[in-house]
């Protein structure tokens, strides 16, 4: 079993065959009370969770928003967009089978963002990213990550997996938050290659 923190440094995967993230926040009302607080916390908001591969420093395929099999070999599978981050467990998850990852593709880069417009951090609670070990069809969770709310950021760096010599990759916790203009993926893909 491998467990993760930003702390540690990159963590070899070597045994993990299958890979999953996900991310999971609760709708809030935010600062309003009565009629309207109940109305947001019903409508809840949309986080999205990203898997962006790269070839080199160059990103060639995006997992998320309305794709959910980019790779088209099921090595790189997005679970959907839950546009309330209502219900128990995961929101959204991208899961890997590095296997399958053609061999062009140097490293997956997770992202989680309030990307559409009139989506934010501040109006969802409880955020959290938690990665699994999903070996063998069972997923074993090896890290928590939970973003702070102190940001004003729409966008958060969760983790990347980066292929290592011999065909063994390795995950850093990366944690850390920023701006992305929502709508805009090219904006996405450049936050993607800024760590």
């Amino acid at each position: 079993m491998i467990t993760l923190t930003k702390e540690d440094g990159p963590a070899d995967l070597d045994g993990v065959t299958h890979l999953s993230i996900g991310v999971s926040w609760d709708p809030t009302a935010g600062s309003s009370g009565g009629v309207l607080g109940a109305l947001r916390r019903k409508q809840g908001t949309d986080l999205d969770l990203i898997a962006i591969a790269l070839q080199g420093g160059d990103p060639v395929r995006l997992a998320g928003l309305d794709s959910l099999d980019p790779l088209g070999n099921g090595a790189l599978l997005h679970s959907g967009d839950n546009q309330t981050g209502k219900g128990d467990g995961d929101d959204e998850t991208v899961t890997v089978e590095f296997a399958k990852v053609p061999p062009v593709i140097t490293s997956i880069v997770f992202i989680a963002a309030a990307y559409k417009k009139g989506s934010s951090f501040q109006k969802a609670r409880n955020i959290s990213f938690k990665v699994y070990d999903a070996t063998g069809g069972s997923s074993q969770q090896v890290a928590d990550i939970w973003p702070s709310l102190l940001t004003a950021d729409n966008g958060c760096l969760v983790a990347k997996a980066v292929r290592s010599a011999g065909d063994v990759w390795k995950l850093q916790v990366i944690n850390e938050t920023g701006k992305i203009k929502q709508g805009d993926e090219r904006a996405l893909m450049r936050f993607a290659v800024s760590k």
